[in-house]
């Protein structure tokens, strides 16, 4: 009542938004070189029959739409997520197609989103005296479970916590899933690398254009 009569308001924090939304995950992703995309795309509409006739003799609710064209290979999309069946299925018919060497053909993937993350608690100088590096943070992740099955999307980036402050804030991008499955198994966990004891925590997604790692 008090805020209300003298016109104060209380700031709700604002919650971390450390994931991009990335591209429709309804869709299976084939990286292949450009004269096989090419080939593929001059018969797409018989592709994509066969492919859900299979689909059909399965019983199964997914379809393919269409394919297109994607960086770096081609995208078939469906009417809804696929799963590892599903996307097993399109491997086996691509990898049985006559022309199509099937060594040409690697499993198919979900389109992957960006989480965005940092690591405090660490200083900025090495024991030598010199300044950490991304090699460092990048080797030392490498020896870390906590890391285990992350996939930098980027190098490590450091500053110091601030100009008087000898310690360091880490921050690091990382391929994720869209519900940031990944980042969830990071974020607030903590790790030693020596003596100290590091945090990983969300930091705001970077501004731009969301990239997607297997787009």
């Amino acid at each position: 009542m008090h805020n209300a009569a003298f016109g104060q308001h209380t700031n709700k924090a604002k919650k971390v938004q450390f994931t991009t939304k990335g591209p429709s995950r309804k869709q299976a992703i084939i990286p292949v070189h450009n004269d096989l995309a090419e080939s593929i795309m001059g018969d797409a509409s018989t592709h994509v029959f066969q492919i859900n006739t299979l689909l059909k003799n399965i019983k199964l609710s997914i379809r393919s739409k269409f394919i297109r064209p994607c960086s770096g290979g081609i995208a078939i999309i469906t009417n809804e997520v696929p799963n590892p069946s599903d996307l097993s299925i399109i491997e086996n018919y691509f990898k049985s197609v006559e022309g199509i060497n099937s060594n040409d053909i690697p499993s198919p993937r979900l389109p992957q989103s960006k989480s965005y993350l940092k690591i405090t608690g660490l200083p900025y100088l090495r024991s030598d005296g010199n300044k950490i590096t991304s090699e460092n943070i990048t080797d030392f992740m490498k020896h870390i479970d906590l890391f285990e099955n992350i996939s930098l999307a980027t190098k490590p980036r450091i500053i110091k916590a601030s100009p008087k402050s000898d310690m360091a804030i880490i921050w690091f991008d990382i391929w994720d899933t869209q519900n940031s499955s990944k980042a969830k198994l990071l974020i607030n966990h903590s790790f030693n690398l020596g003596r100290h004891i590091a945090m990983v925590r969300a930091t705001n997604m970077n501004p731009g254009v969301p990239q997607c790692h297997n787009c």
